[in-house]
Order: structure tokens, then C-alpha cells, then sequence
């Protein structure tokens, strides 16, 4: 998501590879399903719109994608910092502009016919012609066949986040063939989507048996799989609440729980589950408006100090829970770029307590708006700013409540209007540019009243950033431009909560990501 506050819908978090020690199957994992063989169900809450890979932009759907289809890039486990060879392998060519990929041998659909370059091709102007979602992931890429084994993606300014943006699943590699003789086409008279909710035409580990956006999705495996056969023959993906997740995972019918909230987390017996929390890729934060005709108070530069300092850090991560982790700056700790969380702000409440006297505050009531009907993986905004509200009492600074519905309080947020606003962020891609959003003059630096002249010093950082080139290069860059923003800029990166799941003891290994949430022919 990117948060759901600037596009649709995006990424779910979970950064993740575990290894269970567990060998013990339950008979609701290794149970003979009606088609044979060994299956598994996986619970989720759905979100869930379509089956077809190039228009899918929403967590279920980029679970769906990933079991079906194979990318050209991809990540090993949890680790989003590399992409690795997929269908391809790639060079970049020195200044970002143009990925050269080589389609790798061996790969075939599951109908046996060989994955080409034509399909790649295809599959990816396809994703740019029928403008959905995804589309945007490749805007302003030319994407060219240069030979039988190899195709180009060109990009009329450096994109040195083009390898982190091709492992997702909507960028998947389908059938040319059959897509094409079932209505397929890489323009916006695409209409192969019926049938590639019905049967799926890729090369991924399982293949499509049923579909029901509002249900369940059952996959099967797929023979003609070239990497590693997943160890279930057939899986179960179905769309339950969290309450009735946590029961269904308890009675042992179901083995994996991907949406438990906190106090579900803890209601649940240790000894009869396994319980999988590490940080999400979400980050909540604090936003104080900069432009003076909003608020006088919030665009002092010493109570923006004072804020920053009379915040306890550890207590609202403890308030999310096992798992949580206070983020060093706005980029989470999981992408390149990320810095230690002793690089970040720190609770001084004697600094606090300075810098609000050097600001001439006399105690006036400071609006906190957020939205309360959204949840960050099961952790309620409210008990954030309601956190918030209590430390930095304590140091002098007298924040009112106001919460709204998402629906209401959007408008005010997204056109800078906020004086104090509690929202949270989620990338399009693991890659730190997208976190470039909160620099001065940029999309949610001016929700924040921070304009395009308001600091020099984070502009030309945010300008270097965007300019590097190398892995290290960007590392340093990107924590360069972290740092000045925790020290002059409006945003006070909190928290990101944890991500729960939750696998009964009959699983001894599951694969997690936070671009495609789980693996599930990783499941064992």
C-alpha cells in the first residue's frame, strides 16, 4: 500500500522466513482432500478482486499471483534488500536507464509449453495497456524485445529502483498463447480477465482450481513446476476474520493464520500454535504542520523539538506489541536505506521541557486529527494518539483528540489542513525512493505544509538520494537523508507494529515476504 492514502492498495508487511522445529503432522494438514493428496488451509481476510496477475494490486490478490505465476525478478525469503533471477536475470547499465533481462532455460507453463521472451514481453506491455492498478509500477518504462532470449525495460530517467519493482506478483509472467486466445491483449481492451479467473495460465508452483472472491481460492499443484515441488498438493486459501481465524487455528481447522491482531495473539495457547511476529513494512507517524496560516504553534521550530523529544519511543512500542520496532527515520528497518532506531529520535523529556519554553507556548489546546476506523495490522490509531496524548502531557503539551472517520478526515490530510495528524505509510515497492514522498515540496511534505523552498539542507540530500547508484551508495545516502529529516523536518516516525501469523504445530516452515505476504509453496 502504500498506504491506503495514496493509491489503492499495496504491500502487506511481513519480513519473515521461519523454520519451525516441529515434524508432527495433524490430521487437518495432512489430510487427503477430495481430489487427493496432502493439503493445508490458510486463513486471511480477503481483499481480494481478480485471479488475473496484471491487474491485481491488493494483498490477497499478490498472494493468489505468487502461487500461480512466476516473475523475471524475485526475492529469496524474507529479504527485500536483493532481487535475485527469477524467469531472468538482469544488468543494469550504468546510469539506471535501461535493464537488459535474460530469459533463463527450463522454465515451462503449466500446460508444458516453454517460457519465452515473447511472453515476458507480453505479459508486461500488458500490464502497461490495460491500465489498472499496477500499471503505474511501470510507467514511463519502454519495455522492447531485443533477441529470442533477451528483452529490454528503458526508462528516460535513471531507475535504479526497476530491480525491487519487478518482483511483484502483478508484473507476473503469463501464457502469451492462451491468454491472447481467450481475449487477451496489451491494451485497455483486454478482456481475458473471466477466464484467468478461472483457470490460471502461468508457470508458478500450483495452479487455479477454484475461485470466489468472497470464499476461498483453491489451488493445486502444479506438475510441470521446474523449482522446488511445494510440499501440499492442494491448498485452501480462505477469506475469515480475525476472531474466527483465531478459533478456526485453535480447533485445528485451519494451519495458518495470516490476520490475529494483538490481544488475539495473546488469547491464543502457546502450546498448541506457533506464533510468528516480527515488524511489518508499515510505518505510523506523526505529521506537524509547517505552514504558519494552519497553526503558529506547530510551525515553531523548537515545539517541533519539543514534540519530538517528549515522545516515549519504547511505550508505544510496547503497546503494539511482540515484534514492533521503532523505526530510525521514515524508511523502515526491512529496505535498504533504513537506519538503527538509535539514529532516530529519542524521549528527552528535560530537552522537551527546554525546548518548549524557548518556543513561547502558554499551553493552548493542540488538535491531534486521525482516522479511527482503520487498524494497522490489528493495532487501532486511537490507542496510538491516545498514547501520545499522555507522554507529552508530561512535558507540558496539551494535545485534544480528534478522531473521524477515514472518509472524513482524508480531505483535511491529504490537502494539508491538519494541524497534528496520526496516519500511517506503506511503499508500492521495497525500494527507499518511494519514501522521497515526505521531503520538502514532495506529496506528503506539503500535507505537512512543508514546501518545496521550506529546507535546503533535506531538498539537496533527497537530491543525492534519488541520484545514487550503487547498494552502498544509496545506504548512505538514503540515512543522510533520514537524519536531517529527523532533525528539522515535520514527521515523527513511531512505530512499525508487528505482523502476526500464527501456524499450528503440524507446520514446520513458512515462507514470508512483505511484498507477497506468504509463499504458499513454501508452506511444510
Amino acid at each position: 500500500m502504500l498506504s491506503p492514502f495514496r493509491r489503492v492498495v499495496g504491500i502487506v508487511g511481513i519480513a519473515v522466513v521461519a523454520t519451525l522445529g516441529i515434524t508432527a503432522c495433524s490430521a487437518g494438514s495432512s489430510d487427503s482432500s477430495a481430489s487427493g493428496g496432502k493439503s493445508v488451509v490458510v486463513d486471511s481476510s480477503f481483499d481480494l478482486k481478480t485471479a488475473d496477475p496484471n491487474r491485481e494490486y491488493e494483498t490477497t490478490g499478490s498472494i493468489v499471483a505468487k502461487a500461480l505465476y512466476e516473475t523475471l525478478l524475485t526475492f529469496k525469503g524474507d529479504d527485500v534488500t536483493k532481487p535475485v533471477d527469477g524467469l531472468a536475470s538482469y544488468e543494469m547499465n550504468a546510469d539506471n536507464t535501461v535493464m537488459t533481462l535474460t530469459m533463463a532455460d527450463g522454465h515451462v507453463f503449466s500446460d508444458g509449453t516453454p517460457v519465452t521472451v515473447d511472453d515476458a514481453v507480453f505479459s508486461l506491455q500488458r500490464v502497461q495497456g490495460i491500465k489498472g492498478n499496477p500499471s503505474f509500477l511501470l510507467e514511463g518504462i519502454t519495455v522492447a524485445k531485443t533477441s529470442d532470449t533477451t528483452l529490454t525495460l528503458t526508462s528516460a530517467t535513471p531507475n535504479p529502483a526497476l530491480p525491487y519493482i519487478l518482483p511483484n506478483p502483478a508484473l507476473s509472467v503469463v501464457n502469451k498463447k492462451v491468454v491472447e486466445s481467450n481475449g487477451g491483449t496489451a491494451t485497455d481492451a483486454d478482456g481475458a480477465e473471466a477466464y484467468l479467473n478461472g483457470a490460471s495460465a502461468g508457470s508458478g508452483p500450483y495452479m487455479l482450481e477454484s475461485f470466489d472472491v468472497a470464499s476461498q481460492v483453491v489451488f493445486t499443484k502444479n506438475p510441470k513446476y521446474t523449482g522446488d515441488a511445494p510440499a501440499y498438493d492442494r491448498v485452501v486459501l480462505r477469506n475469515v476474520q480475525g476472531p474466527t481465524q483465531k478459533l478456526n487455528i485453535q480447533a485445528g481447522e485451519s494451519q495458518v493464520a495470516l490476520d490475529l491482531n494483538p490481544d488475539q495473539v495473546a488469547e491464543v495457547g502457546s502450546s498448541d500454535v506457533t506464533v510468528l511476529s516480527s515488524p511489518s513494512r508499515y510505518m505510523i507517524f506523526l505529521l506537524l504542520n509547517q505552514d504558519p496560516s494552519v497553526s503558529a504553534i506547530t510551525s515553531n521550530p523548537d515545539f517541533l523539538k519539543a514534540v519530538k523529544a517528549g515522545i516515549d519511543y519504547n511505550k508505544i512500542v510496547d503497546l503494539a506489541g511482540d515484534g514492533s520496532v521503532q523505526p530510525g527515520g521514515f524508511i523502515p528497518s526491512l529496505f535498504v536505506g533504513a537506519i538503527d532506531a538509535s539514529d532516530g529520535n529519542q524521549h528527552d523529556a528535560a530537552a522537551a521541557k527546554a525546548a518548549l519554553a524557548s518556543s513561547g507556548y502558554k499551553g493552548e489546546d493542540v488538535t491531534l486529527n486521525f482516522p479511527n476506523d482503520i487498524t494497522v495490522q490489528g493495532l487501532s490509531l486511537q490507542s496510538v494518539a491516545e498514547s501520545v496524548q499522555a507522554q507529552l502531557k508530561e512535558v507540558g503539551i496539551n494535545i485534544v483528540l480528534a478522531p473521524a472517520p477515514v472518509a472524513t478526515e482524508l480531505d483535511a490530510y491529504r490537502n494539508g489542513k491538519e494541524t497534528v495528524g496520526l496516519w500511517y505509510w506503506g511503499p508500492d515497492f521495497p525500494d527507499p525512493s518511494n519514501y522521497l514522498a515526505f521531503t520538502p515540496g514532495e506529496l506528503v511534505g506539503l500535507r505537512a505544509g512543508w514546501a518545496a523552498d521550506a529546507d535546503q539542507t533535506v531538498t539537496d540530500l533527497a537530491t543525492a538520494a534519488k541520484a545514487a547508484v550503487s547498494t552502498d551508495e544509496r545506504q548512505s545516502a538514503y540515512a543522510a537523508l533520514q537524519k536531517a529529516q529527523n532533525a528539522s523536518g515535520p514527521f515523527v516516525p513511531l512505530l512499525q507494529p508487528a505482523q502476526n501469523v500464527v501456524t499450528s504445530k503440524s507446520i514446520t516452515a513458512v515462507s514470508l515476504n512483505p511484498v507477497w505476504t506468504i509463499d504458499l509453496a513454501g508452506i511444510k
